[in-house]
């Protein structure tokens, strides 16, 4: 909205064609985030806190994240306003791509929310069975997925790190590993957020590097220097990662331990959902979890604590996710969450190195 005011000014004075360029509206979609959730996240969790809307703690869980109970929750709602809200002004909303992406992000949100919110009326931690809370993240990918797929500006072909042209054509097979991707994702990061800073720390790390990937892939020039797959109109979703990285840093400043809020499935969720819908745009399926790696490694220990149990009846860690062993095995909780920053850092190293070792 902001740029279509500003457009016809650049015939009046032409400094104003600055706007046009990727970079500016990216930095500054990152700063309006940044302050919009710094300016008015004390009113918000305020009011939170005045509603009631306060976290609930398992029991089984270790036994200093009991006095965490009762801390406002919900405040993934900070980041959704803060980034829609930048990206009316700094985003130009005429791509498809774009609008896909914020799609995406107000449809996990919206599961999200509503598993908050039975959580909140219940004063417990179970929220949505599990199984509507997954039928309603496998609707919202199917949605997106298919929306990609027939519009004819999605790809089925799938790039592997280190390799210059894509595999295979996985053909209508795409869907379904898309589909995977997105809710998989999506839960990754759910599962992550358990440590005051943890999850919004790590995600700091993977919107920085797909701000520079979709900067990369939305350039001819550079995309051919690469040997990457160039995507027209990508570069429009570095506005979209600048901005979430402005909204994280803006919500950290609160969620920093001792949090102050918590984020909350509405924003945990929303934020896995629309990484991975980025990664499916500019066809960085497999690279996703590489940038995402600390992510993949919580996924997974949950996935195996689950079946060696079911199967052995034995335990593999002393709790999962994965953070929870640690802080179970005496690590401190600000050790446990640095640390994986560290982690995160480095994977997303590592991911960025892949496009030029290939």
């Amino acid at each position: 909205m902001f740029l279509e005011f500003l457009y016809p000014l650049v015939y009046m004075w032409t400094p104003f064609n600055v706007i046009q360029y990727i970079t500016l509206r990216g930095a500054y979609a990152a700063l309006t985030a940044l302050l919009l959730c710094c300016l008015f996240g004390g009113f918000i969790i305020e009011k939170l806190r005045l509603l009631k809307i306060g976290q609930s703690i398992r029991n089984d869980g270790p036994a200093t994240h009991l006095i965490k109970g009762g801390t406002p929750t919900m405040g993934g709602l900070m980041i959704i306003l803060s980034v829609l809200i930048s990206m009316l002004f700094w985003q130009n909303l005429h791509s498809f791509k774009v609008l896909l992406t914020i799609g995406a992000f107000l449809g996990f949100a919206a599961v999200g929310f509503l598993d908050d919110y039975l959580k909140l009326r219940a004063h417990n931690s179970d929220g949505l069975p599990v199984w509507a809370k997954l039928a309603g993240q496998f609707v919202v990918a199917v949605s997106v997925v298919l929306m990609l797929y027939f519009s004819g500006e999605g790809s089925t072909a799938l790039y592997v790190p280190f390799f210059k042209t894509p595999i295979i054509d996985m053909g209508v097979w795409w869907i379904p590993f898309a589909v995977l991707l997105l809710v998989g994702e999506s839960n990754a990061v759910n599962l992550t957020d358990g440590l005051d800073g943890l999850a919004t720390g790590l995600l700091l790390f993977v919107f920085g590097t797909l701000a520079i990937l979709t900067y990369l892939t939305g350039r001819a020039d550079y995309s051919a220097y690469l040997n990457i797959p160039y995507i027209p109109e990508a570069g429009e979703l570095t506005v979209f990662c600048l901005a979430a990285l402005g909204a994280c840093v803006g919500f950290l400043w609160f969620n920093a331990h001792p949090a102050e809020v918590f984020m909350g499935d509405v924003g945990s969720l929303s934020l896995g959902g629309v990484i991975a819908t980025i990664s499916l745009i500019i066809k960085k399926e497999i690279l996703i979890l590489i940038i995402g790696g600390v992510f993949v490694l919580e996924a997974a220990s949950v996935i195996i604590q689950v079946i060696v149990f079911k199967y052995k009846r034995k335990r593999v860690f002393k709790m999962a996710p994965l953070h929870h062993h640690f802080e179970m095995s005496g690590w401190q909780e600000t050790k446990v969450v640095t640390r994986f920053w560290i982690l995160g850092g480095l994977f997303a190293i590592i991911a960025l190195s892949t496009i030029k070792i290939q």
